[in-house]
């Protein structure tokens, strides 16, 4: 069925896999025409592939890129431009975590390559989409946050990091690009992806039985969310932060 959606353009950083991917997916039913980016070509060609047999009536463009690097983004921008005509909707996701541990022993390499990837390129991507086409045309932009940039969590303290910076960058793009452009982020909770996999894998059944829905969170659960945020029935919403996760952040305190 046809939506408010159809024909519109997606771009998804981080699309090869999990969330990114997942987004892709949802934003194709939805009628967009979706360009997929991420490090590895063969795993968006993979991706694109599987999103022409479900949606053949859809445009897929697959384009490698580092988010963080400029000249690379800059790249996967013109190509949408050229394939589609505009970006109407830009898809932050792209993250890493390249460190574990407590933030007196984090190296200055791994925390700058999380910074670039999770934080900064979330600038980097938007500033090329604005200035590419949505200044004029006008566009929606969801940043794929984390709950733990909500709170403090033990071992991902500097990636939460980032996250807090891309929830506050969420609401400084929203009050500086209105009304043209619309920016939201997602707080998602723990959910079953590669990059949160040792957050889940050998601990999955304790995991789940202290969140009140009783699961952790599955890709498509996010890009629900991800539709709606970039769809007409949030035409009111900018500057927010939708958290999803299964009720863990309304869980009781134990004393």
């Amino acid at each position: 069925m046809p939506t408010e959606l159809a024909g519109k353009t997606a771009l998804i950083t981080g699309a090869s896999r999990g969330i990114g991917k997942a987004i892709a997916f949802a934003l194709a039913e939805q009628g967009c025409h979706v360009v997929l980016c991420s490090r590895k070509q063969q795993a968006l060609d993979e991706v694109a592939d599987q999103i022409r047999a479900r949606h053949p009536d859809v445009g897929v463009l697959a384009k490698a890129a580092h988010v963080g690097v400029a000249e690379q983004a800059r790249e996967c921008v013109d190509a949408a431009m050229a394939e589609f005509g505009g970006v109407d909707v830009l898809v932050n996701n792209a993250g890493t975590n390249p460190y574990y541990g407590p933030l007196v022993d984090l190296d200055a390499p791994r925390a700058e390559k999380t910074v670039q990837v999770n934080q900064f390129s979330v600038v980097l991507w938007t500033q090329l989409a604005v200035k590419a086409c949505m200044a004029a045309r006008g566009g929606t932009i969801v940043n794929i946050a984390s709950l733990g940039g909500l709170v403090p969590e033990l071992g991902i303290g500097y990636y939460n990091a980032t996250k807090a910076a891309v929830i506050h960058l969420t609401r400084q793009l929203a009050m500086e690009l209105a009304p043209a452009v619309r920016v939201n982020a997602i707080a998602p909770g723990v959910v079953r992806t590669d990059l949160a996999r040792a957050l889940w894998e050998n601990h999955e059944e304790r995991l789940t039985a202290a969140l009140p829905l009783n699961r952790i969170g599955e890709p498509a659960d996010i890009a629900g969310a991800a539709v709606f945020l970039v769809g007409a029935q949030s035409s009111w919403m900018t500057g927010q932060t939708l958290v999803v996760d299964g009720g863990a952040s309304v869980r009781p305190m134990i004393v």
